[in-house]
Order: structure tokens, then C-alpha cells, then sequence
């Protein structure tokens, strides 16, 4: 073979070339922490998703309750403790290796899967890019065991400590050998705001579940929602009252595509800024590009430009239609004729909100531009009448216009209770019934600088307020901290605006939660109601006695009383003289002053419905008494004094102000229909527009 020159050169410059480049690396197995450190970070990215892996855990442990904990964000500690079916002893110690898991068995399982979890990866990924902490106990153990777990392995043998059934994960110092990962999640606000993204969407989905949210070291949970509830209730308290009243529910199914599905829907009347886009497919969170994008465009159509509805739905398909195993964080599915089931869903939505629901009338409302927007010069008369103030659309917010009372006839004053009551004080004066003075250190009234406000740390105590705090109703609790006293219908209800919306409220039921939270919040630092005479138990007792057809105990209710009084005085004003003479009360609110008539029926249900014999109970029981004679007013508009007030004035200036402050109106509220909604302005409007 001939070899021209130029063609020497050429092989001799890649030879050079050739030679000053790099060898190829040598192919070689990377440590087995390497990789797993690897692995982790694909399942583990963050600590939202992170805690997105135990909270199905749980769920799949058959939890019913379930509680996080977070401190930085996730970053410091993510702690999720529930009471589900617990972990084996004999398990623990490949607990956190990976792909060990109690949900899968052979491959073709995956085709009837109903667990969240079956990869087996989860605790073994978060072992290798955190400190993890478990602690679990079965039924049938007679005590938790706790464990440690490091890269996949435990660090030592489970050690026997106390725990309740169930288990608790901890995990603390995530991503401290990650440094790049943990230099991306640094903003702890953020990620406790995805954390709180994760458990309020499981907890809209698993209604029977209660969940609870909260950052270490407060006392307050930042979510929280009961066992057995609904969807729409976890609804209303994730996302508030405006989207759970414009709810509709939507379903269908269909039987050749396989599928079934149902959810809650806002009507036209609501729109955000922001698509809420919730979706669960057989139960697991995760996501459709395309059914959102679809839902959205649909809205859009009838929607003002860039606003946007609330949509939950769970979609339940034959689990041999859909394939999960697509990533390991399982966020995304591929299912079987997506094309045709987003179709159907789209098409039953479009029913729904174009199926005359009612508040679908009002649709033009949110397309009028803002009262407070001022026209052009040059704007044309129908834009101008686009920014007029429509009746209905003015809310009336101050109360000294006019009040219910103006539509109906002043009553003629009642005899007062106290004139009633007169007669059981033993000198017989009727010049002033009941005669007391008032001495008052209580924060509602008028402080007396030179004694100083006692603080007890009562655990008891401390469980009484944190309960009161836990059953919170907060949509109530706004509508009472900003309402209008519109007026008294009767002594027991009274009708309150807010916003646009009137309200009946049992006044009853609101004010002797408000006197037994008064109770626990201003615990041992009441003011005095001192009567002029001291009264007499027994003969209270005997009173109580002609009107009761049950045998009261007479001599048993006063020694009781009288060996409880040292704790009646100090913790609650109450002074019982050892001659068994009641001598004084607590004031909880400055001017407001019981019925008298009821306390008779009072010290018989303080010697028989109160539990002495346990702290937190006694505390509770007798708050709770306290409270249920507290919460019917006195009457004075028959005394002579002209400084006395009957039970109108004290329902609208002292009870319904009372409850705009620090007042937390619990959950049973609605069980118990203390405060119902009769009206909203709009709808009067509609009916009288038509007259």
C-alpha cells in the first residue's frame, strides 16, 4: 500500500493528538452508600416529600389519627406519630434496608395494588440523608420499642420504652450530609407552607382520619382536623368558608372505560387568582397535566380572564388499568384510555356548574368592576352604570342607625328576678334586694394596679385551655370577632350581621361558653360580687328542695361546700363562711350580674354535678356549672336605680361586645345550631326585586 506524504501527516497528528488526550476512566461498582445517598435523592427531594412518604405510611397502617410535627421547616425535625397497626419487633431490623416492604410480593401484585406504599424505598432514602428515629408499638407488645437507623441500618438493638400503640417516626437534621440539597430547601417558611400543602390535602381526602399540624415548641397546632368528619367540613377549614359554600358535588362513572369518580366543585360564583387543583387516583395523591388543564380551560370559559375555580376529585380505576410504577415518588400514574376518561370527567363538570344551581343567577355580579373605580371623562353611560353601587351590594355596619327593636312595641318591664328572690335573706329588707358590692380585679374590668396578676401552670388547667383552643371553630370565630348586632328576638337569641349575611344566635349557648372560657382564662384573678348579707346554704337548699321532686341531702351539700371552700375563694371567688353562708361570687364581666332566682338550683348542682375527687375534672365540672348559671342574665329594669340595665341592654353592651374578643366558639356549634344563617343580602334582594 502506498502512502502519500500528506496522508503520513495526517496519521501522525492524530497519532500526537491521540496521545495527549486523557485515557478513557476505568468502569468501576460505586460503593454501596454512594448509591443509595443517590437514590435517596430522587425519593426524598424535599421535606414536603419526605413527609408525603410517612403520612402514607400511616394510612396504610390503618391510622385514624395521625400528628406532625416540624421545626425549621422540616429541616431540623419532621416528626409523624399515629396510632395505626404498629411495626413487629422481629421487623425491625430490615425496616429501613431498601426494597423491604409488607405490601408487595411478586411483581404481578402491582396489578391489584390498593396500599400507597409497595417500593419499599421510603424509610430506607430518608436513613440515608437523615437521622431517623422509630418508635412503634404493636397490640400485642406489652411496651414501645425505640430504634435507630443510619444509611439503611439500625445503629443498635430495639430498646424497650413507654409508648402508645402505634408508631413515631423522627426525623431530625435532614439532608446534613447532602450539602447542596440542603443549601436549596434553606427557606423554612416555604417548605412548613408545603408541608401544610401535603397534610391538608390528605386530610380533605381521608375525611375518617384526623390530622393535626403543628411547629415545635408552640402550643397552638397551625391545622387540625377531626376523626370522622366530612370532605366539605376539611374543606371549610383548610380553605375557608368562601370556597365551602360555593360547593357542588359532582360524580359519574362508566362502566366500559372502568372508571368512577367524585369530588366537590365550586359553582361560577367563586373565582381566584389561583387554580386549587386536588386529585387522587385510587386513593394516592398525584397529578393529570392533562385533566387540569382541561378542568381549567372549561372555567375559563365562563370565568372573568385570569380567575380560576377549587376542584377536588378522586378517581377510581381497576387497579390492572393503571401503572404506578412510573417514579419513585409515585407523584405521577399512567392509566389506560386517559384521553376518554378526562373527556367524560370534563363533560360531567360542564353539567354541574351549567345546571342551574342557585347561586348561578348571581354570576354578574362578579363581573361588575369595583365600586371604587372612578370613570373617564370620556366613559360612555353604560360604563358608568357598570360601576354604580347596587343596593344589595351595601353592607350595614353601624348599629346606631337603627335597630331591631324600632319595628316592634316597647314591652312593659318585667318584675325583676331579683324582687323574686328577696325573700330568702334573713333580715327581710326590701329596700334593695339582694344588696352587694362589687370588687373588681377582673381583665374585663377596671384592673386594680396595685395587685399583681397570679399565673398558674396547673397542668390540668393547661389541658382545660389547650382543649378550648384544639375545638376551635374558626370560620364562627370570624364571624363573631367582626359582626353587627343587628338585635334581641327574645332573652335566649339575637340576630348579628356580618358582611352580608344575618345571623340568629342562641345567646344562651354563646354565653355560657363564654363564661366557662372566661373561667379558664382569667383563672384565679376574678373580681368579687359581695353580698351585703351573707346567704344562707341550707336555706338555698331548701328553696331548691320545694321546687324539685327529687330528695336533696341538705346537711351532706353544705358540710361538702363548706370543707371545699378554701379552693371555692382562692381559685374562684366564691367565699363560703364556716357558719355555711355563701358570701360572695366571681364577677367575670364588669356590669353583668346572674339571675339570682337560679341559685338555688345552683348550689344544689355544685354539691352533686361537680367531680371533687379529680383535679382537671373538678376544674372542668365546676367552670361548667358556673358557666350554665352565668348565662341567664339579671333583670333590673324594675329596681329603682336608675344605673340599672335589664337583660336587652346587657345582651347587646356587654354579652355580644364580650364576644369579639379572644372568644373561640367550639365545633359542636353546629351540632347544636347555636348560630344559624337565615339570610344573605343578595338573595333579599332577588325576592324583593321581584315584588
Amino acid at each position: 500500500m502506498i502512502v502519500r506524504s500528506n496522508e503520513v501527516n495526517v496519521l501522525e497528528k492524530t497519532t500526537r493528538y491521540g496521545q495527549a488526550m486523557e485515557r478513557p476512566r476505568d468502569i468501576v461498582k460505586l460503593d454501596e452508600t454512594v448509591v443509595n445517598r443517590i437514590a435517596a435523592g430522587e425519593v426524598v427531594q424535599r421535606p414536603a416529600s419526605a413527609l408525603k412518604e410517612l403520612l402514607e405510611n400511616s394510612l396504610d397502617a390503618k391510622a385514624t389519627s395521625i400528628h406532625v410535627t416540624v421545626k425549621e421547616g422540616g429541616l431540623k425535625l419532621l416528626q409523624i406519630q399515629d396510632n395505626g397497626t404498629g411495626i413487629q419487633k422481629k421487623d425491625l431490623e430490615i425496616l429501613c434496608e431498601r426494597f423491604t416492604t409488607s405490601k408487595l410480593h411478586a411483581f404481578e401484585d402491582l396489578r391489584s395494588l390498593t396500599t400507597y406504599g409497595f417500593r419499599g424505598e421510603a424509610l430506607a432514602s430518608i436513613s440515608h440523608v437523615a437521622h431517623l428515629t422509630v418508635i412503634t408499638k404493636t397490640a400485642s407488645d406489652k411496651c414501645a420499642y425505640k430504634v435507630s437507623y443510619e444509611d439503611g441500618k439500625w445503629t443498635g438493638p430495639p430498646v424497650p420504652c413507654g409508648g402508645k400503640q402505634g408508631t413515631q417516626i423522627i426525623v431530625e437534621n435532614l439532608f446534613h450530609n447532602v450539602a447542596t440539597r440542603q443549601k436549596m430547601v434553606k427557606n423554612a417558611s416555604e417548605e412548613f407552607q408545603k408541608i401544610g400543602d401535603v397534610v391538608s390535602r390528605y386530610a380533605i381526602h381521608n375525611s375518617n382520619v384526623g390530622f393535626a399540624l403543628k411547629k415545635y415548641g408552640d402550643d397552638e397546632v397551625n391545622l387540625k382536623t377531626l376523626p370522622n368528619s366530612t370532605t366539605v367540613d376539611n374543606i371549610r377549614t383548610v380553605y375557608g368558608t368562601n370556597v365551602a359554600k360555593e360547593l357542588i358535588p359532582v360524580e359519574t362513572e362508566d362502566e366500559t372505560l372502568q372508571f368512577k369518580f367524585h369530588g366537590h366543585i365550586t359553582n361560577l360564583n367563586y373565582h381566584s387568582p389561583k387554580l386549587v387543583f386536588l386529585l387522587f387516583i385510587n386513593n394516592r395523591l398525584v397529578d393529570s397535566d392533562g385533566l387540569k388543564k382541561e378542568l381549567d380551560q372549561l372555567y375559563s370559559m365562563y370565568l372573568p380572564t385570569g380567575s380560576h375555580p377549587f376542584l377536588y376529585l378522586s378517581l377510581e380505576l381497576n387497579p390492572q388499568n393503571i401503572d404506578v410504577n412510573v417514579h419513585p415518588t409515585k407523584h405521577n400514574v399512567y392509566f389506560l384510555h386517559e384521553d376518554a376518561i378526562i373527556k367524560k370527567i370534563k363533560m360531567a363538570v360542564q353539567r354541574k356548574i351549567l345546571g342551574g344551581e342557585p347561586s348561578r343567577t348571581y354570576q354578574l355580579q362578579s363581573l361588575l368592576p369595583s365600586p371604587k373605580s372612578v370613570p373617564s371623562p370620556s366613559t360612555s353611560q353604560q360604563e358608568k352604570d357598570k360601576n354604580k353601587v347596587y343596593a344589595y351590594q351595601k353592607v350595614h355596619t353601624s348599629s346606631s342607625e337603627q335597630k331591631l327593636d324600632k319595628f316592634f312595641s316597647s314591652p312593659q318591664p318585667t318584675k325583676s328576678t331579683f324582687s323574686e328572690f328577696s325573700d330568702v335573706r334573713p333580715n327581710g329588707d326590701q329596700a334593695n334586694p339582694i344588696p352587694v358590692s362589687v370588687q373588681d380585679n377582673t381583665a374585663e374590668g377596671v384592673k386594680d394596679t396595685t395587685s399583681k396578676r397570679r399565673e398558674f401552670r396547673l397542668t390540668s388547667l393547661l389541658e382545660l385551655r389547650r382543649e378550648v383552643t384544639q375545638c376551635t371553630h374558626h370560620d364562627l370565630q370570624l364571624i363573631l370577632s367582626g359582626h353587627t348586632f343587628v338585635g334581641c328576638v327574645d332573652i335566649s337569641h339575637a340576630l348579628i350581621q356580618h358582611s352580608t349575611d344575618l345571623y340568629l344566635c342562641d345567646t344562651r349557648s354563646l354565653s355560657e361558653e363564654l363564661f366557662y372560657q372566661l373561667l379558664l382564662a382569667d383563672f384565679g384573678n376574678f373580681g368579687v360580687i359581695k353580698f351585703t348579707n351573707p346567704m344562707p346554704l341550707a336555706e338555698l337548699l331548701k328553696m331548691a328542695q320545694e321546687d324539685s321532686t327529687k330528695q336533696i341531702d341538705v346537711t351532706a351539700i353544705c358540710k361538702l361546700l363548706v370543707s371545699r371552700s378554701p379552693m371555692l375563694e382562692d381559685y374562684f371567688s366564691m367565699e363560703i363562711d364556716n357558719s355555711g353562708n355563701l358570701c360572695s361570687l366571681p364577677l367575670l364581666l364588669k356590669q353583668y350580674f346572674p339571675d339570682m332566682a337560679g341559685l338555688p338550683e345552683f348550689v344544689v348542682r355544685l354539691g352533686t354535678l361537680v367531680n371533687w375527687q379529680q383535679e382537671k375534672e373538678c376544674f372542668a365540672t365546676l367552670s361548667r356549672e358556673i358557666a350554665r348559671f352565668y348565662c341567664h342574665p339579671a333583670d333590673n329594669t324594675s329596681s329603682e336605680d336608675k344605673g340599672s340595665h335589664g337583660w336587652k341592654w346587657t345582651t347587646e353592651h356587654i354579652i355580644y361586645p364580650a364576644l369579639k374578643k379572644n372568644y373561640a366558639p367550639p365545633k359542636s356549634f353546629l351540632d347544636r345550631k347555636a348560630i344559624l344563617h337565615i339570610a344573605r343580602l343578595q338573595d333579599l334582594y332577588s325576592v324583593f326585586e321581584r315584588c
